[in-house]
């Protein structure tokens, strides 16, 4: 069993919901990297996604976009994000942390050369936007035999078909994209979400994290009454943007703290187990 998936069975265990939040390596300059990492666990993540910067991110709004920009201004590169994470793992070595990013740097290193140096710096799982589960079945066969969850997204749009091809090549949890457009945009629709979930839960036999749209505590907490996790990107980046360089480690942490306490609310036995 993976660490991803024994943290959402342990999770389950507890009765409470998967946070899972998401930062670009090298924002706002790579030295900060591993202290918002550290950051965002003592503010209560399960799992870290951690964004590698990309010049042409097509899934990703604006605010993602310019951390994808400011990070790769400062040099940022797979190899860098590589040793970020060898260096979080000094001093922690439980919290699950999935590489989220674009093919392009992947197919520049290679497959196998990826997959081994992630695995030796302590990455857990990979989550490609544009890698869809049937076109990737050796990358994902690659990943799975190393020990590292390939994730997949599935989307509003996605056919039954897609949900079967996921349940193939995934492992770890389903990325559901709650909304029709890119990180940080439009309202979400929880009408539908909850829709949705049972279904994708059903079919791909893994759980589901929600993101897309999730701005605050309120919509985090209705999130994760129906799906196994919260993602949430855009608005910590937000966070990042707007705070000064020495403040921005502290007020991460309190808003991420503000999102932990909103999950938990769900399950008042839950602030006591941790």
């Amino acid at each position: 069993m993976s660490k991803i998936q024994s943290t959402f069975q342990r999770l389950q265990g507890e009765g409470r919901k998967a946070l899972i939040p998401f930062i670009t390596a090298g924002d706002p300059d790579p030295a900060l990297t591993v202290p918002l990492m550290r950051a965002l666990v003592e503010g209560g993540a399960d799992i870290i996604e951690l964004g590698v910067p990309f010049s042409d991110p097509m899934a990703d709004g604006p605010t993602i976009q310019r951390a994808s920009e400011r990070a790769l201004a400062q040099g940022m590169s797979l190899r860098k994000v590589f040793d970020i994470v060898r260096t979080f793992r000094v001093e922690n070595t439980a919290t699950p942390v999935v590489l989220m990013g674009y093919a392009n740097p992947i197919e520049a290193m290679g497959v196998e050369r990826f997959v081994t140096d992630a695995r030796a710096a302590g990455v857990d799982g990979v989550l490609v936007v544009d890698y869809p589960p049937e076109e990737c079945v050796d990358f994902a066969a690659t990943a799975k035999a190393s020990g590292l969850d390939p994730i997949f997204l599935l989307a509003p749009t996605s056919t039954e078909q897609r949900f079967a091809d996921v349940a193939r090549a995934g492992s770890g949890y389903i990325y559901y994209v709650s909304l029709k457009g890119v990180t940080g945009s439009g309202k979400l629709d929880l009408d539908e979400v909850a829709h949705r979930i049972p279904a994708i839960r059903a079919a791909v036999g893994m759980p589901v994290g929600v993101g897309f749209g999730i701005r605050d505590a309120a919509s985090a907490q209705r999130v994760a009454a129906v799906a196994d996790a919260v993602v949430i990107g855009s608005r910590i980046i937000e966070e990042i943007e707007q705070s000064p360089r020495e403040a921005v480690v502290a007020r991460v942490t309190g808003f991420m703290r503000g999102i932990r306490e909103a999950l938990d609310a769900l399950v008042p036995s839950a602030g006591a187990k941790r």
